[in-house]
């Protein structure tokens, strides 16, 4: 079992975005390195080569012009002289080869007479050029007999053409010592690679670094969903940092608080459904099981049974409409997007509920400003304001007052339905539009309600785009406002 953890471990290493950063990073970093440092080294290469081969070629070309003429005129004792003194000061080995190829001086004096088997001398010699260089590996047995230079693998040789009065006489050859140069373009090399292998290595440090930081908090925030998915809706992302990061913390932490919301709402809601459900079908339950064990029941009794059986069946009945009601409310698709003549609603709603004012003795008035039109669903529109208007004639007292109005306000469409009825203590208020609140359960059942209705109309108000709120005093009634925007739903 550990085997395989530690298995299981590596392979998320291998996969996780921190690896991908480093290797990425890696590959940008080094191949940067690697072609910076080749390129570098090769700069300083070419320019220490090209500074000898310039420094070797104008002695040579020196010593070509001052040996020319006593090469020309057979001069032997001047031109030892001259070589012997011109090979310390150049602290290498001088040749000087006729136009048969032939070395006729040397200051080593060991290949006079000799012909030359250099290449550099051979392509003056064939009239190709009037100068020739080039650096050799030829091994050090014969690095030490051309320069006398020990344990040396590279020698360099300089060639350049003598003329006289007639033309080219021959070719001075210039052989120099240039493996204290070889040496110190490889400690340049070598240095400058270890250079940039050391600072690609703090670099690769400093991104291992670096991705830990960047990749913390998005593995804080794996490990926070891993948890949710286990069901803790209550675990949240730590917020920290700037830019992105945080804010796609927050937003998760957003995310997250309206889950556990909506589980809270959503297990409230089962909860609540149950026991609404539940109180009914009790109660019809005991009056059918009394009317089964008491046969010779009265019959007004059994009337009255049957009666209330039938109250408690149309609250079931209410409940479960109100129920696939809510389920519809969140999807804006089903709405019919019309223009509604919200003055003229107001009116017909008005009109439809007066008898029921009337009947208590209540005094219901408007007051509609006309011509106020609104993109909407007329029908959830009129469901809106019948709801307020019948628990407004609901929880006002026999005659009390009830004043509805409709007026442009801001440029927006506002309902106000007022009422002097029991009114709605302070502690409830935030409370009444969640779904089977009741401010006196007892009541709103004597009244018929399922504790879903004001909960519908916010949902119907927020499908339009509006707003609605709630002022109120405990027998001083209340006043709801509905605000809906000018243009309506989008």
């Amino acid at each position: 079992m550990v085997t395989i953890s530690r298995i299981r471990t590596k392979q998320a290493f291998w996969a996780s975005i921190r690896w991908k950063i480093l290797l990425a990073f890696f590959v940008i970093v080094g191949l940067s390195f690697f072609v910076a440092a080749t390129t570098l080294t090769g700069q300083v290469s070419d320019y220490l080569f090209e500074q000898r081969t310039r420094e070797d070629s104008l002695l040579t070309e020196k010593l070509a012009t001052s040996a020319a003429p006593l090469f020309q005129s057979v001069s032997v004792e001047e031109l030892n002289e001259l070589l012997e003194e011109s090979a310390v000061s150049m602290n290498g080995r001088l040749m000087l080869i006729d136009m048969d190829g032939k070395i006729q001086y040397d200051t080593f004096q060991t290949l006079c007479g000799q012909r030359i088997q250099v290449d550099e001398a051979l392509q003056v010699l064939t009239g190709h050029q009037a100068d020739a260089y080039g650096i050799h590996s030829p091994g050090k047995a014969v690095v030490e007999e051309m320069n006398g230079e020990k344990n040396a693998d590279y020698l360099a040789y300089s060639a350049h053409e003598m003329t006289g009065f007639q033309g080219r006489i021959g070719v001075a050859l210039f052989v120099s010592r240039v493996q204290s140069m070889m040496d110190s373009m490889g400690t340049v090399r070598w240095r400058l690679l270890s250079v940039f292998a050391i600072i690609a290595v703090a670099a690769l440090i400093l991104a291992l670094v670096l991705s830990q930081v960047l990749t913390k908090p998005i593995t804080a925030l794996s490990r926070t969903m891993r948890r949710m998915g286990k069901g803790d809706l209550s675990v949240r992302v730590p917020v920290s940092g700037s830019g992105e990061l945080r804010e796609l913390a927050e937003n998760y932490n957003t995310m997250a608080a309206q889950l556990e919301s909506l589980d809270k709402t959503r297990n409230q809601f089962v909860s609540n459904a149950s026991h609404e459900l539940k109180t009914p079908l009790a109660t019809m339950k005991i009056m059918l099981e009394t009317m089964m064990y008491q046969p010779d029941m009265p019959t007004d009794l059994r009337e009255e049974f049957m009666h209330d059986m039938n109250h408690e069946i149309d609250r079931l009945t209410g409940i479960i409409t109100d129920l696939l009601v809510l389920t519809r409310m969140d999807n804006k698709d089903e709405m019919t997007r019309e223009t509604v003549d919200m003055s003229e609603l107001t009116q017909e709603t008005v009109h439809l509920l007066l008898p029921a004012a009337e009947k208590k003795g209540q005094q219901l008035t408007d007051e509609i400003e006309p011509g106020l039109r609104l993109v909407g669903d007329r029908i959830k529109l009129n469901q809106i304001l019948y709801n307020l208007m019948d628990n407004a004639i609901k929880y006002t007292p026999e005659q009390g007052r009830i004043h509805v109005s409709l007026r442009e306000e801001n440029g927006e469409l506002v309902w106000r339905v007022h009422d002097n009825g029991i009114g709605i203590p302070e502690e409830d208020q935030e409370h009444i539009f969640e779904r089977f609140y009741r401010v006196d359960k007892a009541r709103s059942r004597e009244t018929g309600g399922t504790g879903l209705g004001l909960s519908i109309v916010r949902q119907m108000v927020k499908m339009h785009g509006g707003t609605i709120s709630v002022h109120s005093e405990p027998d001083s009634g209340s006043e709801f406002v509905v605000s809906f925007p000018r243009e309506g739903v989008e």
